[in-house]
């Protein structure tokens, strides 16, 4: 079993524990554990966080960047041993850290298998940006945002229009605006950051809104035979601009006995053994997630469907991620 992980980075004093306390508190059924780095002996973070639940892990006095790191992983392969198990982990790291670090720990093979890194959020303080637009120069800040796969802008409703006009501008300087959204006190649709799990055996075909928020659309999709690893990744590049995120199991026609797990976040695509087995004579179930009208349905279900490999045709093997 894997326990996914968000990573939730940002400056000092962006909203960043505001956010973890509100997922924590709107978790919808599911379990999970909170890892907070207080910058500092005295862990304020994490005693704010716990007023939303009780499994929180704090990380004190150092960076998990650098010398806390070891403390990191000890502490993710406590909270898996737990039981039970807690359905995902939240990591939020100091202000003072530079995210690039720890997801690079976090994609290691070893870590990867038991606690993949599903989403990398930085959070972005509205009000502070626009009293000081010098702070988009700041390296560090720049840095969270560089490695963000979604961009929230917290404190919204602490700025006028035309301020958030030109945050946003700046923000699409370094990201494009369908990864960013706004949040007041924390508020984002928990179906952004943690996917339910794996799609049903045999989910719709058709598209559906999310029930988290409007402006979301997602897809799910199930294939009878294996994929072209090729024309897959030429549909997921395709797809991609459009795409907040997919997951789902596959099956490639040059390894139809070896089921994979496919996930996208942003542009940051993954595909690794999956612990799970193909069921039901189903070689693929993917759902996709996108913001209302940045993607067209019928698009979309071409492209996968041209990934289908044809029966009888020779397996051909290609290498590298889609």
């Amino acid at each position: 079993m894997t326990v996914p992980v968000l990573l939730v980075a940002g400056f000092l004093g962006a909203g960043k524990t505001t956010l973890v306390s509100h997922l924590l508190a709107h978790a919808e059924g599911r379990r999970i554990a909170a890892v907070v780095n207080d910058f500092g002996a005295v862990d304020i973070d994490a005693a704010l966080i716990a007023q939303s639940t009780g499994t929180v892990v704090s990380l004190r006095n150092g960076c998990i960047c650098c010398s806390l790191q070891g403390d990191l992983m000890r502490t993710l392969a406590q909270l898996i041993r737990r039981d039970p198990v807690p359905d995902a982990i939240v990591i939020e790291t100091s202000g003072a850290s530079d995210p690039a670090e720890i997801v690079r720990t976090l994609l290691d093979p070893v870590i990867y298998a038991a606690t993949p890194l599903d989403t990398v959020v930085s959070v972005i303080d509205a009000r502070h940006l626009a009293d000081r637009p010098a702070l988009a120069d700041d390296a560090l800040w720049r840095a969270q945002l560089a490695a963000a796969d979604f961009v929230i802008v917290a404190k919204t409703d602490l700025v006028d229009a035309a301020e958030l006009a030109g945050i946003r501008a700046e923000v699409a300087r370094w990201k494009p605006p369908c990864s960013t959204f706004d949040a007041v006190r924390g508020a984002v649709p928990l179906d952004l950051l943690f996917h339910r799990g794996e799609p049903a055996a045999a989910p719709p075909r058709e598209g559906r809104r999310l029930p988290a928020a409007e402006r979301f659309d997602s897809l799910s999709w199930t294939a009878s035979r294996p994929l072209s690893l090729a024309r897959f990744q030429a549909a997921i590049g395709r797809l991609t601009p459009g795409l907040l995120r997919a997951k789902g199991f596959v099956t490639f026609d040059h390894a139809p006995h070896r089921p994979m797990l496919f996930q996208l976040v942003g542009a940051r695509a993954t595909i690794i053994a999956s612990p799970v087995a193909t069921r039901d004579e189903v070689c693929a179930r993917l759902v996709l997630i996108w913001e209302a009208g940045c993607l067209d349905r019928d698009d979309a279900l071409r492209l996968l469907g041209d990934a289908v490999a044809p029966p009888g045709e020779a397996a051909g093997v290609s290498t590298g991620r889609a």
